[in-house]
C-alpha cells in the first residue's frame, strides 16, 4: 500500500505543476493582467505545490483507503482545494502591491481553482479507477484472517471474495477451538495464538464473524490485536457490544463495523504534529540557558550521565530510546531490577525531586518529540518489562499503544506518579478516556491543564 500511496504523491506533484502551467499561461498570456515585467514560472510553481502538499497532507488526502469510493475521494479532493483557494483569494486580497488589480487577480484565482479540480480532482478519480481494476486482479490485497469458522464467517468469506475492491485477501481462519467444519481456507491457529498469526503472516485486517452467543469474546480479541498494525472490523450485527467506539465502512452495499478506528480527523492529526514540532523547538530553544545550572546542580549531587536514556515502547510496539535528565542515582536499578517509583524512592537524588516537581526533567524528551517517536499529549511509554507483564493483568492495556506516546496526558494530570499495579489500572482508565476521545482542542485543555501543574508546583 505505500507504493500505491508515493504513486499518489508523484502523480499530484505532475497534476498540481500542470495546473500551474495552464494558470500562468491564462493569466500572463491572455492579457487578463498587464505586467510591467514577466513574472517567474518555476519559483511560484514550487512554492504552490509546497503549499498543495501541505493543504492535501493537512486534510489526509494520503491516507491508505482500500475501500473508498471515487465520489468520496473527489469530494474530499474538492473540498481540501477549495479551501486551498479561499486561502490564496484571503492572500491576494490583503496583498497591498496589487491594488490595482483586485478584480483580475480574483477572477484568475477562480480559473485556477477550476484548473485545480479538473487535473487533480478528476485525475484522482482516474487513478481510483486503476486501483480498483489492480484490486479486482488480486493484486495489491491486503493479508486478512476471519475470526470463527460457522456459518457466519463462511458467509463474510463469501462476500469478500465476491467484491475484492474491498482490498481483503482473506489467508485463513482462526477458530474457537477444535473445528470440523469444511473450509475453503485454512484454519491457522485459535484466538489465543492471534499474535503469532498477525506477525507470521504478515496479516493487516481481522474481521470478526462470531454469533450472538460470543460477543465477550470480542474485548479478548481486541485485546491480543491491540499493540499491532491492524485493522479491526466486525460485521454489524455485533454493533450494540461496541458502541461509542465504531465507524461504520461501507462500499458496494456491504458494510463492516470498524472497531477503534482513528478519532482524530485528518486536519486534527496534521495540527498535533505541527504543534508537536514548533513547541518542541521553541522549548529546546528558550530552556538552553537552564540547562547549564541543571547540568552543574546533577554532576554536583552525584556522580554519572547529565542524561539518561532509557528504552521505551512507542506506537504500535514499536521501541524506542526515550531521554531525561537524570534524577536517579547512578545504577539505581542494578540491585533490584525494573521497579515502579514510590512515595519517599531512595533511587531520586535530591536534585532529582526539584526536577520531578518542577517536569524540568522531561525537557530532553522535546528532543525525541521533534524525532517524531513521542507527541506532547499521549499515553506516557513504558518501558517493554512493564508492557509485558501489564498486558497479561489488564485488558486492553496494548491499546495504549495505538497512538504516540506522550510527555504529558490526560493520566499524568488526573494521577501521580505509578507506585503499584493498582496506579498503573487507574491509569489506563485515563488513558483510554484519552485515546476515544481525542481532539486536537482536548490536547490544548491538556497543555495548559500541564503548565499549571507545573506553575502550581503540584507535580510528583
Amino acid at each position: 500500500m505505500k507504493q500505491f500511496e508515493r504513486k499518489i504523491i508523484l502523480f499530484d506533484f505532475f497534476a498540481i505543476n500542470l495546473a500551474w502551467i495552464c494558470y500562468y499561461l491564462l493569466r500572463v498570456e491572455s492579457g487578463i493582467i498587464e505586467y510591467q515585467a514577466k513574472p517567474d514560472l518555476i519559483m511560484p510553481m514550487a512554492v504552490m505545490y509546497l503549499f498543495w502538499l501541505s493543504i492535501f497532507m493537512f486534510f489526509g488526502l494520503y491516507r491508505a483507503w482500500y475501500a473508498k469510493s471515487r465520489t468520496d475521494e473527489f469530494a474530499a479532493v474538492f473540498r481540501a482545494i477549495s479551501i486551498g483557494c479561499i486561502g490564496l483569494f484571503i492572500i491576494i486580497f490583503f496583498d497591498d502591491e496589487r491594488n490595482a488589480t483586485y478584480s483580475a487577480n480574483r477572477s484568475v484565482i477562480v480559473m485556477y481553482w477550476v484548473l485545480m479540480i479538473l487535473f487533480v480532482g478528476v485525475g484522482r478519480i482516474v487513478i481510483r479507477s486503476f486501483r480498483k481494476r489492480l484490486l479486482l486482479r488480486g493484486i495489491g490485497l491486503s493479508e486478512t484472517i476471519i475470526i470463527g469458522t460457522g456459518p457466519k464467517a463462511q458467509e463474510l468469506f463469501d462476500s469478500v471474495k465476491k467484491y475484492p475492491a474491498l482490498g481483503y485477501k482473506v489467508i485463513g481462519f482462526i477458530a474457537l477451538e477444535g473445528t470440523q467444519e469444511q473450509l475453503p481456507l485454512p484454519v491457522l491457529g485459535t484466538i489465543e495464538e492471534i499474535p503469532q498469526v498477525i506477525q507470521h503472516h504478515t496479516v493487516r485486517s481481522i474481521l470478526i464473524a462470531l454469533d450472538s452467543q460470543q460477543r465477550e469474546l470480542v474485548l479478548n480479541i481486541v485485546s491480543l490485536s491491540t499493540g499491532y498494525n491492524v485493522a479491526i472490523k466486525i460485521i454489524p450485527d455485533m454493533y450494540d457490544i461496541i458502541s461509542g467506539q465504531a465507524r461504520t465502512n461501507q462500499i458496494y452495499g456491504f458494510p463492516l463495523i470498524e472497531i477503534m478506528p482513528h478519532i482524530m480527523q485528518p486536519w486534527e492529526e496534521s495540527a498535533k504534529r505541527l504543534t508537536d514540532i514548533v513547541v518542541s523547538i521553541l522549548i529546546l530553544i528558550v530552556s538552553s540557558p537552564l540547562w547549564i545550572f541543571v547540568a552543574i546542580a546533577i554532576k554536583l549531587n552525584s556522580s554519572g550521565p547529565l542524561v539518561y536514556s532509557q528504552e521505551r515502547v512507542g506506537k504500535d510496539g514499536k521501541v524506542f530510546r526515550m531521554h531525561k535528565f537524570r534524577s536517579m542515582y547512578q545504577d539505581a536499578e542494578s540491585r533490584t531490577g525494573p521497579v515502579w517509583a514510590t512515595t519517599n524512592d531512595p533511587r531520586i537524588t535530591p536534585v532529582g525531586w526539584f526536577l520531578r516537581k518542577t517536569r524540568l526533567d522531561e525537557i530532553p524528551q522535546f528532543y525525541d518529540v521533534v524525532r517524531g517517536e513521542m507527541s506532547l499529549v499521549g499515553p506516557r511509554p513504558e518501558r517493554p518489562h512493564f508492557v509485558e507483564m501489564l498486558s497479561k493483568e489488564i485488558p486492553l492495556y496494548k491499546r495504549r499503544l495505538s497512538v504516540k506516546p506522550g510527555i504529558t496526558g490526560w493520566a499524568q494530570i488526573k494521577q501521580g506518579y505509578d507506585t503499584s499495579i493498582e496506579d498503573v489500572k487507574s491509569k489506563v482508565r485515563f488513558d483510554l478516556f484519552y485515546i476515544e476521545n481525542m481532539s486536537f482542542r482536548m490536547d490544548i485543555k491538556i497543555l495548559l491543564m500541564t503548565f499549571y501543574v507545573m506553575i502550581a508546583g503540584k507535580g510528583n
